[in-house]
């Protein structure tokens, strides 16, 4: 069996290393709307009984002018998941429940509702088998044409420069992924979700993780763009009501059907940066 702990450290020292690009470009973005605010990185540490090396994250939030509320959590964990949980996780059984996983999550809440929201995450995680998974789609509140067909064509190109299939795959994977059964509306405007990329060996490894640095890069190559197009944009308050119902149906997907949710909550992770996702305000009418 391989053993995968350099595996693990270098797709955590990515996850670092995008984080810290995306925090100072966001940063930079509340800096050209006349706002000092910066991110606070908060450290925690999982516990588990019997576990001396339980791992843990670092939550990043910062609350702006542009960014009304936006996460962006790294995390490295390891232990074992409980009986009743391990038989529904990939690789994992009540009998061999270990894993470890580390990831980075980001969902951003924005002041403006004509700037669209948005949720990227990618992880690697082994189990009796190892994988990586992830993506990122666009939630605005009030959609533009323009901005969703450009959000998904640089995550088309990332997907093509990997394999043909990817991109009609993830994006239909993400589709059925982000709806509300209970409301039978999607979250947002898609834009690609995948899970399972198998991790067979070493080269399958290098080729799935090249596949999921160019996710983190196509992200942060376009949402900058799509906030800085439409940051400035007058609202009124009946868009601002808007945006804040459609808060609401994000806020129910997220606690009623987000795997990411769960398996946090599953696996005794850090509960304020579990639910990071949540909106800072949001209405049910």
């Amino acid at each position: 069996m391989t053993d995968w702990t350099p595996y693990t450290a270098r797709a955590k020292e990515w996850f670092e290393s995008l984080r810290d690009r995306i925090c100072a470009e966001f940063e930079a973005i509340e800096r050209e709307a006349g706002s000092d605010a910066t991110f606070t990185f908060t450290p925690w540490r999982r516990e588990e009984e019997g576990n001396p090396d339980p791992g843990g994250g670092v939550q990043g939030l910062m609350k702006g002018k542009v960014f009304e509320k936006v996460g962006v959590n790294v995390s490295t964990v390891k232990g074992n998941f409980s009986k009743e949980f391990a038989g529904q996780i990939n690789g994992a059984s009540a009998e061999q429940p270990g894993f470890t996983a580390t990831g980075i999550s980001l969902v951003a809440h924005m002041a403006n509702p004509h700037v669209p929201a948005v949720h990227m995450n990618t992880r690697f995680l082994t189990t009796q088998a190892a994988w990586f998974g992830g993506g990122a789609d666009l939630n605005p509140p009030l959609p533009y044409a323009e901005d969703t067909e450009e959000f998904h064509a640089r995550f088309r190109a990332a997907c093509a420069a990997h394999n043909p299939t990817y991109y009609e795959r993830f994006k239909k994977w993400a589709d059925d992924y982000f709806f509300i059964p209970h409301r039978g509306v999607h979250r947002g405007v898609g834009g690609i979700f995948y899970d399972h990329l198998e991790c067979t060996d070493e080269a399958a490894f290098e080729r799935n993780f090249a596949f999921t640095r160019d996710v983190g890069d196509a992200f942060i190559d376009v949402f900058p763009r799509l906030v800085r197009r439409r940051m400035g944009s007058e609202f009124s308050p009946e868009e601002k009501q808007v945006q804040l119902e459609w808060r609401g149906r994000y806020a129910e997907f997220n606690l009623v059907y987000d795997r990411g949710t769960l398996f946090g909550l599953k696996t005794g992770g850090n509960i304020d940066a579990i639910l990071m996702s949540l909106p800072p305000e949001a209405v049910w009418s």
